[in-house]
């Protein structure tokens, strides 16, 4: 019987701590800003993750969190100490926030862009004051979806900074402002040309009213997707939390008082009764059941455990009433450590999106003095003020990084929707970053590569009793029972159409078996212990068998009858059909594989073999598991994981991608990267071949965002490009960005 060893308390030697949820952030510049400021403050150690919208604070006491928040709010943010149960309503509320502005946006944009093309290439069809109806109509998208990019530059501009925001608003603004110039001069002057270029006035040819609109729809689009991925990325926790009962029955004085969970100290003794989830970690001081520890250890079958043994919170009781006594409480049970690795594991922020950030944070200074260069160049040159406010102007539309904008949310967006039509849920760029990277991938056995679910592999019997006779025996005495060794000895005999009648006086013995009366004889079915407990001779050749089965993976129960060990049964793990072929793939995709299982050696042996995996790690417990992946990395290894179990969650997300199957709990889909909702096993090695593409396809969409504004904004500059072209030329590159992207949608599985 295996024994859970204690867990370690993970510390950060800083015992305060406040957490803060932190708004406004818009790159993870923002983070860093804020992260810089809230570590300046005496005695502390800060940080600020973007994807989550949360601060850590550590060496600052609770009651002095007003002190953090006063900061990230001079800063320029919004912060507030998280309340637990109300972590999701920031993210909600700015999910439809967003949604609300694109879709107005879009109305706008689409008739917008439509009638000024129209009336670009037919002149004839302008009707007096056209150009101020386009003004109006694009008014809503610049000044009031686009007002979350305002509001940024404004913020950053009073607090001496710049971002990505910085240009995307001058860009919109400068569009407008260039369609609005434009409009009042032509109404004033009738020479019919402009600014020396020959373009007509007020035309629609020099209205870049559907530029403005454009940018902003496609930029709320990237914005909107962010927001709705990131919604999810701390979820693990409260999916966790609700594995441990809120109520505990604890036993003073003799009875059995209801109390808050954490209330309950160290040393007390509490009641679980059948169906009950194990209130914390302890040990049984009274009783005997099969506790269900699937949600916790990933494995099918129930743990028999009685007086001495211990328990973990969160698992649960399957059948008998038992008393335990508290070992642990509050952050030191394992459930506890479980959330607190997942959470350390999910602060991290994606390098792609860094990059960008990093560069834009000098991109955008650049770009500004370019502008300001240019137009001091030119009237000290003599070019006059409307040359030199043309040029400056054209600098700062051609280098709107609308395309820098667009190469990542528009490739997620069609990778995203390729990957739902295969059944390949990816949550964010971060997925897609790793993909590229990984030479390992990990693969949890119950559940994932198998079903997670018993059944009879064989059955033996002997010269005096058939191997019917066997099953219908066993079948008899465990068709009373719950266990899922029991489930699958009568789902069996069903299946083969055995007769078997019902036992009489049966009875469990925990840890060893159980034994009834079939039609007066006495039946007996469980481990060879139980059989010598009884006065049985167990025969060498049947020990040597259940020694073979166990190296197998398999696990084999004795039968007998009256007396007599009558034959075995052996029941095992059943393997998904796709498994192998999903395996073969991976390998050929030249990635090492591994299996991770808390199961036996023997057992994770036999399936590693099955399968065909490069190395297999057995005997792993819950909290293990991540310090597995943790020492492959530190090995040099960039390892892919996928699981389902609430004990792969941190192993999910401290491995640089994880991926997790459908059928697996709420928390293990939280802390993946990507979910697989196919049963075939094939969507693994599909998934990682669509993550690596779509990130191909980001990479190239930055190389050709960044490389068109380092060749264009120098032709700007020079007076070579006239804002037509300017504009032109913008729109081009984020038009090849989102071309490029789009051929995702080609995307085929098994390439």
């Amino acid at each position: 019987m295996s024994t859970v060893p204690e867990t370690p308390v993970v510390t950060s030697g800083l015992d305060q701590r406040v957490e803060l949820d932190v708004s406004g952030m818009t790159c993870a510049a923002c983070a860093s800003r804020i992260e810089k400021k809230l570590n300046k403050m005496p005695g502390v150690q800060a940080t600020v993750n973007y994807a989550t919208e949360r601060a850590v604070v550590l060496g600052l006491p609770p009651e002095k969190a007003a002190e953090a928040v006063g900061v990230v709010e001079k800063a320029g943010y919004g912060a507030a100490p998280v309340v637990e149960g109300e972590e999701g309503q920031g993210y909600a509320d700015r999910v439809k926030m967003l949604r609300n502005r694109l879709i107005v946006a879009a109305l706008l944009t689409v008739p917008l862009g439509d009638v000024a093309i129209v009336l670009a290439l037919a002149p004839q069809m302008r009707f007096p004051g056209w150009q101020w109806v386009l003004l109006v109509a694009a008014l809503p998208v610049v000044f009031w979806s686009a007002w979350p990019f305002h509001k940024a530059a404004w913020r950053n501009l009073r607090h001496g900074t710049t971002s990505m925001d910085t240009l995307v608003s001058l860009g919109i603004l400068a569009a407008f402002s260039w369609s609005l110039v434009s409009t009042i001069l032509g109404a004033e002057d009738t020479t019919g040309y402009w600014l020396g270029y020959g373009i007509a006035p007020a035309g629609a040819d020099s209205l870049y009213l559907e530029v403005a609109s454009a940018v902003t729809t496609f930029l709320l689009g990237g914005r909107y997707m962010e927001a709705r991925s990131k919604r999810s990325a701390r979820s693990v926790l409260s999916a966790l939390g609700k594995l441990a009962p809120s109520t505990v029955r604890v036993i003073r004085d003799g009875t059995e008082v209801v109390i808050p969970i954490g209330e309950l100290t160290v040393g007390e003794r509490f009641g679980v009764r059948p169906g009950e989830r194990v209130a914390t970690d302890g040990t049984v001081v009274m009783g005997s059941s099969a506790i269900d520890t699937s949600m916790m250890t990933g494995e099918p079958v129930p743990r028999e455990v009685t007086e001495g043994d211990p328990v973990l919170g969160g698992t649960i009781n399957t059948n008998g009433a038992l008393i335990v006594r508290a070992d642990r409480v509050g952050a030191h049970t394992q459930l506890a450590q479980m959330a607190a690795t997942a959470e350390q594991a999910q602060a991290r922020k994606a390098s792609v999106q860094t990059m960008v950030d990093k560069v834009v944070s000098w991109f955008v200074p650049i770009v500004l003095v370019i502008a300001a260069v240019t137009l001091v160049v030119w009237l000290l040159i003599g070019g006059g003020p409307r040359a030199a406010f043309s040029a400056a102007l054209s600098v700062l539309i051609i280098a709107c990084p609308c395309a820098l904008g667009l190469a990542t949310p528009t490739a997620l967006m069609v990778g995203v929707g390729r990957g739902g039509q295969l059944g390949i849920l990816i949550k964010g760029p971060d997925a897609l970053e790793a993909s590229g990277v990984i030479d390992t991938v990990v693969l949890d056995k119950t559940g994932t590569l198998t079903t997670g679910e018993m059944a009879v592999e064989a059955v033996h019997g002997s010269d005096v009793h058939p191997p019917a006779a066997v099953l219908a025996a066993a079948a008899s005495v465990e068709q009373q029972s719950e266990h899922p060794l029991a489930r699958a000895i009568t789902d069996r005999a069903v299946a083969d159409d055995v007769a078997f009648p019902l036992a009489d006086d049966v009875s469990a013995i925990p840890g060893r078996g159980i034994v009834g009366t079939v039609a007066g004889r006495r039946v007996l079915v469980g481990t060879p212990e139980l059989m010598r407990d009884e006065g049985l001779a167990v025969p060498a050749t049947t020990l040597d068998a259940v020694g073979a089965a166990s190296a197998s993976g398999r696990n084999a129960v004795l039968v007998a009858i009256d007396g007599e060990v009558a034959g075995r049964i052996e029941v095992a793990d059943t393997l998904k059909d796709s498994a192998i072929d999903a395996v073969a793939r991976l390998k050929g995709m030249g990635l090492h594989t591994v299996l991770l299982t808390g199961d036996r050696r023997a057992a994770g042996e036999a399936i590693g073999a099955e399968v065909g995996v490069d190395e297999v790690i057995a005997e792993v417990l819950p909290t293990d598991k991540s310090a597995v992946i943790e020492r492959l990395q530190n090995d040099g290894r960039r390892v892919a994981m996928v699981g389902d179990g609430i004990n792969d969650a941190a192993a999910l997300a401290s491995a640089n991608l994880g991926l997790a199957v459908v059928s697996g709990t709420d928390v293990a889909m939280k802390s993946a990267d990507i979910i697989l909702v196919r049963s075939n096993l094939g969507v693994i090695p599909d998934a990682i071949a669509l993550a690596r593409r779509t990130l191909r396809t980001i990479k190239g969409n930055l190389i050709w965002a960044f490389g068109y504004n380092i060749a264009a904004i120098p032709l700007a500059a020079l007076g070579l490009l006239n804002p037509l072209i300017a504009g032109f030329a913008m729109s081009l590159s984020s038009v090849f960005v989102v071309t490029n992207s789009t051929r995702l949608r080609r995307f085929r599985p098994g390439r």
